[in-house]
């Protein structure tokens, strides 16, 4: 009987190298750290060696100067860039950044704060993409993008903050800490109205973790973030104050679209236009939640109307612990990043600073969506090649509103077969389950 072959030396390292990558080995724990270490070093020669480019900075810092001297009706709040269109979590922000960068003067000091900035929003991404069960190969992805780079580092756009909250946000709603994630996003909504465009998932994802009415409970709570952050300026103008900082009827320009410039000027401004993009959005985020969002409930959206409509749970208790085992990290992380890319992808004009909420939510969802690696690795350089072309071109433009398409189809199609997985148990600190009664 011949003697069992060993597999060769070559054979073993490209074995083990596989299991690395696909989080099989304990080495496979060492490769978020090993990239977040090289992104430090990457930004740190960003901050040193590139030119810093000036956009919305010195606007804000006039913004923030009129607020510290006492201003506090939003409507007469301008900078050199226009009004201020931020709500007030936006104020405080950059107020202690005001006071931080000798009221803005140091922008190099500002620029290592937006480094932090963006280092701990990449911890907080990597965290969300283990936690969802990522493999180790999808991770370099997540820190190779020039123009999200540029957004942190070079721009100090507030999108990045946004970016950090709603990250966390869907981190803590991974671990099953609704309170927690809920006031993070909250937060996020604060900053930048841009994360409204996760409502609809994150209310989604609330209502099947917690019930109807601990879901509504925590919509309370996210209400209370938004009057702690923005009562400073009710009693001024409070019209004012909901009016510039949650402004739906902006008028945006053509020339500085980065996703519709292929459609023209004349289309890009009309009324049917953008009633268009309203009814694809609203279409398309109702086709997610009663065929993909919904599906932890195990019941079609009819059926529960009518316990809504009587101002009750469609669950028994029984049930909504069942259905809030089903509440994975893996379904939040999709839930709610499909959401931000099809808000995305309707949006009616998008600016470079956007990138800071898909750059690191397109790969996810390719990976999610079963595309093989190689595939995503191109579509994702596709992308970062569009998002990186200034100013825009038609051929980009297209380019930037095809790779939207394609994600939103991609984990539509690709998620069609999931099969329903069980949350682990939560710490007792995070979430307070009902005890269930015995059957006899």
């Amino acid at each position: 009987m011949a003697d069992d072959q060993q597999p060769s030396i070559p054979a073993q390292v490209a074995t083990l190298v596989l299991n690395i990558a696909n989080g099989r080995h304990k080495l496979s724990k060492a490769i978020p750290v090993v990239l977040f270490v090289l992104d430090a070093l990457l930004c740190a020669a960003i901050i040193l060696k590139v030119p810093y480019t000036e956009i919305d900075w010195v606007a804000y810092m006039e913004q923030v100067s009129q607020i510290v001297a006492g201003e506090r009706n939003y409507s007469n709040i301008w900078g050199s860039t226009g009004p201020l269109v931020y709500p007030a979590g936006h104020v405080y922000v950059y107020t202690g950044l005001y006071y931080l960068t000798n009221e803005g003067k140091n922008i190099l000091l500002a620029q290592w704060l937006f480094a932090g900035l963006y280092l701990a929003t990449l911890a907080a991404v990597m965290a969300c993409y283990w936690q969802a069960k990522v493999p180790p190969y999808m991770f370099p992805l997540l820190i190779l993008s020039k123009r999200l780079h540029s957004i942190y580092v070079l721009r100090c756009f507030n999108d990045g903050v946004a970016a950090l909250f709603m990250w966390l946000a869907i981190f803590f709603l991974q671990r099953r800490n609704w309170v927690m994630g809920s006031i993070f996003y909250s937060l996020g909504v604060s900053v930048k109205m841009t994360l409204l465009l996760s409502l609809p998932a994150v209310a989604v994802t609330l209502f099947l973790g917690r019930g109807l009415w601990g879901s509504l409970r925590l919509a309370w709570i996210m209400a209370q973030v938004q009057v702690v952050i923005g009562i400073r300026f009710w009693p001024v103008n409070l019209r004012g104050y909901v009016g510039r900082a949650f402004e739906l009827s902006r008028k945006f320009l053509f020339r500085w679209t980065v996703n519709w410039r292929f459609v023209g000027e004349a289309t890009f401004s009309s009324q049917n236009f953008s009633l268009a993009l309203l009814g694809g959005h609203v279409a398309v985020l109702w086709l997610f939640i009663v065929t993909r969002w919904l599906r932890p409930a195990q019941r079609p959206l009819s059926a529960m109307i009518p316990s809504f409509l009587q101002a009750k749970s469609p669950f028994t208790p029984v049930e909504e612990a069942q259905v809030s085992g089903y509440v994975t990290a893996k379904y939040i992380t999709t839930t709610v990043l499909s959401a931000n890319v099809i808000g995305l992808l309707f949006a009616r004009s998008l600016h470079y600073q956007f990138y800071a909420y898909l750059a690191w939510s397109t790969p996810y969802l390719l990976w999610r969506s079963g595309i093989p690696f190689p595939l995503v690795y191109l579509l994702c350089g596709v992308q970062e090649w569009a998002w990186n072309v200034y100013p825009s071109t038609e051929a980009s433009s297209a380019v930037v509103v095809a790779m939207l398409a394609i994600t939103v189809a991609a984990v539509w199609f690709g998620t069609a077969n999931d099969a329903l997985e069980i949350a682990p148990l939560p710490r007792p600190s995070s979430l307070k389950v009902r005890p269930e009664k015995k059957e006899r």
